[in-house]
């Protein structure tokens, strides 16, 4: 079997790539619709945006209301601040493109995170299934892509779910901290556990076009 590589670019819709919109699909399964949990320091919240990022992006309607998605241009929306906020500004476009799988992990995590965090998981994990000698400083750049890039070509479908397993345990003990720190977050800890842990299907570092529905009947 080759060694995944960048895929052929997907096909856009409104200027997100399909592997993107997929990958926004599951983040908006799992974070819902609207909520204002007591207990949550983010405060209300609607498809993964808190009120603070929305108001931050000119929005200034009920957050109860906040599109899922933007009917023009010049529209305020939760994918297109998703994308702006926890896929581009944090440099994590180009690894939707190289490996989805691991893209969708780590952008799901920047939407309950933050971005920051996350990112050093993945340089993190980089210098220690690939050598990378990465900077841990939560910033991915070009070097950072560079050396995932190499990782994939190098590592394969393997490597992807290393990764995955990597990540996902970082995770659980960031969560187990938080509760720790904070013992009014335990009630979310349950669901956090079970819905953001393992949540990405190993099986797409083996079909890197997972998001095409027919792309495993497809010829090569």
């Amino acid at each position: 079997m080759a060694a995944p590589g960048p895929g052929p670019s997907p096909a856009v819709k409104g200027g997100i790539s399909a592997a993107l919109l997929a990958i926004l699909a599951t983040v908006f399964a799992i974070e819902g619709g609207y909520v204002d949990h007591p207990n949550d320091p983010g405060g209300a919240t609607n498809h993964g945006v808190t009120e603070q990022v929305a108001r931050r992006h000119g929005y200034a309607g009920d957050m109860r209301v906040l599109p899922k998605h933007c009917a023009g241009a010049d529209d305020i929306c939760a994918d297109r601040i998703l994308v702006r906020d926890y896929v581009e500004k944090p440099g994590l476009a180009p690894l939707v493109e190289i490996e989805p799988a691991v893209a969708e992990e780590v952008i799901d995590s920047a939407v309950n995170f933050g971005p920051a965090r996350p990112s050093r998981w993945l340089q993190l994990s980089l210098n220690e299934l690939g050598g990378a000698d990465l900077s841990v400083d939560g910033k991915v750049g070009p070097r950072t892509i560079e050396r995932y890039r190499h990782y994939a070509l190098t590592a394969g479908a393997g490597g992807c779910v290393a990764m995955l397993d990597a990540l996902d345990a970082r995770q659980a003990a960031e969560y187990a901290r938080l509760v720790r720190v904070n013992p009014r977050l335990k009630v979310f800890y349950r669901g956090w556990m079970r819905w953001r842990v393992g949540n990405v299907d190993r099986a797409r570092c083996f079909d890197r076009r997972w998001w095409e529905p027919a792309a495993s009947t497809k010829g090569t």
